[in-house]
């Protein structure tokens, strides 16, 4: 098939209905639960299949989470001036922006996330049966919005606990059993556990789901268990905390990258700091439970089994209110508190991060890729070293992948290749003779069993781009050609 031609399957099947999405999702991605693609399907059948009006969907659900982190701040500062901080951080932030304009389910998340943190507040304020329901409510919509969001609830689980022997403490029970037997009639600790009850039964059919089909979710997540090496996951914290105040991308292996971000870091270390020192324990628990318990619960298992989980930034997205809330705090009572030049200080270092903010956002909106795009992020150049053939009729060779990842890189690609790029896309025991008359014919990051097929035939694999895990089979342009055609027609 011609390149283009591939985009008919982002559209909705003729005669499909809102449980064929469902099964593909049990059949295909167990990972993904349903909610935000079966918003994302009634969203289609108005207003269409576009890239515009898909990513206009998250963005507009984006928008939910400024009033939610406004509530969520007062809920914990009750100080307008940070809640308005904490808000416009979010607004402004690089990293937020980039994926409410991404057509997936991770400003949904976000929202979720900010939403139930809202409402555990509330409850853990005010136990009422009324207010343990929305919670529970919430916790059953973030499960069904992406399974990651069980890192959140075990954050909440962990302020939860924390609050009930901080109570216990508090009337001079001492560290005993008699902490645990206070704790098991604290009636804020029955309202928590039974509305996570009642959300894990509403739940408990995609969990069968994920059960059912764990070999395909553990297939199509494999790729987050690669080996990558301590250093490599430095880089990834860095560039993910940092990125919700400043997104400058010189380059992953340029030292600048990490040298612009790290008075952020600095920034992000103290504003914690100040937390836990300054505020009550239901606030400076809240926020390090709510940082520390998903990272934690990611990084360890890298650091001590190998893997990159913890490196990819929208894992991250259950750490990043409580930082932006934190800064928030940090700077808004400096700015108000102090006076004379420390003073004029705080408000520079407040300029600095809106500024930093804005542009970042304006420069990775005009840009081909970015460091967050994780496999996707040689799109833009695999498009450029095709195209540069295509008058030679090229056409690419590819399959689902070993981690079936490779179909939803080949419908992004699809929106840049040139027409005449044809598409030879082949099931686990592909039958390779048709290309046998071609004379360009590259090869898209093939699995395994790919790659022995087209071995068997006597074919030789050249790289075009390592990084890219792009080849080519036929004889043809060399690497340098193809290089140097690229720079000739830009």
């Amino acid at each position: 098939m011609t390149a283009p031609e591939l985009q008919f399957f982002q559209q909705i099947k003729p005669g499909s209905t809102t449980a064929d999405t469902i099964h593909s999702l049990m059949a295909e991605d167990p990972q993904h639960p349903p909610l935000y693609f079966v918003m994302a399907r009634y969203w289609m059948q108005q207003f269409g299949s576009s890239i515009a009006a898909s990513r206009l969907l998250p963005a507009l659900i984006s928008l939910l989470g400024l009033p939610l982190m406004y509530g969520l701040a007062m809920e914990l500062f009750a100080s307008s001036s940070t809640a308005l901080l904490a808000t416009a951080f979010l607004a402004l932030s690089p990293f937020d922006i980039l994926f409410a304009q991404t057509a997936r389910q991770y400003s949904l998340l976000t929202i979720v996330i900010l939403g139930s943190s809202w409402l555990l507040l509330r409850a853990m304020r005010q136990s009422t049966a009324r207010r343990w329901a929305g919670y529970g409510l919430s916790v059953a919509l973030g499960l069904y919005t992406h399974p990651f969001f069980a890192l959140t609830l075990l954050a909440h689980a962990g302020y939860v606990l924390g609050m009930s022997a901080i109570s216990a403490r508090a009337v001079d029970l001492g560290w005993s059993w008699q902490v645990v037997a206070k704790g098991v009639k604290d009636r804020r600790m029955w309202g928590f556990g039974l509305s996570v009850l009642a959300a894990l039964l509403v739940y408990s059919p995609w969990i069968w789901v994920l059960l059912h089909q764990h070999q395909r979710a553990n297939a199509t997540t494999d790729w987050t268990r690669a080996e990558v090496g301590l250093p490599y996951l430095l880089k990834l914290w860095t560039l993910s905390f940092t990125s919700l105040f400043i997104d400058l991308d010189f380059g992953f292996d340029n030292p600048l990258t990490f040298l612009v971000r790290l008075p952020f870091v600095v920034l992000i270390l103290l504003a914690l700091y100040r937390v836990y020192r300054h505020t009550p324990a239901r606030t400076w628990l809240f926020i390090f439970t709510t940082v520390f318990v998903p990272f934690l619960l990611l990084a360890i298992p890298d650091l001590i089994l190998g893997g990159k989980r913890s490196a990819v930034s929208r894992y991250l997205i259950s750490c990043f209110p409580g930082i932006q809330l934190a800064v928030a705090y940090l700077l808004s009572y400096k700015v108000l508190a102090t006076r004379g030049g420390a003073n004029n200080l705080w408000r520079a270092v407040l300029v600095l991060c809106l500024a930093s903010s804005v542009l970042s956002a304006s420069i990775s909106a005009a840009s081909e890729s970015w460091w967050s795009k994780d496999l996707s992020y040689s799109n833009a150049e695999i498009i450029h070293l095709v195209n540069a053939t295509a008058d030679q009729n090229p056409v690419m060779l590819s399959d689902m992948g070993d981690d079936y990842t490779n179909m939803g890189d080949l419908v992004s690609l699809s929106y840049g290749l040139q027409p005449n790029v044809r598409l030879f896309l082949v099931s686990a025991t592909p039958d390779l003779t048709p290309l046998a008359q071609e004379s360009n014919v590259f090869v898209f990051r093939a699995s395994q069993s790919l790659e022995a097929a087209i071995k068997q035939q006597g074919w030789q694999l050249t790289p075009v781009s390592d990084r890219a895990r792009l080849w080519r089979i036929a004889q043809g342009l060399s690497r340098s050609s193809i290089e140097r055609k690229i720079s000739e027609t830009s």
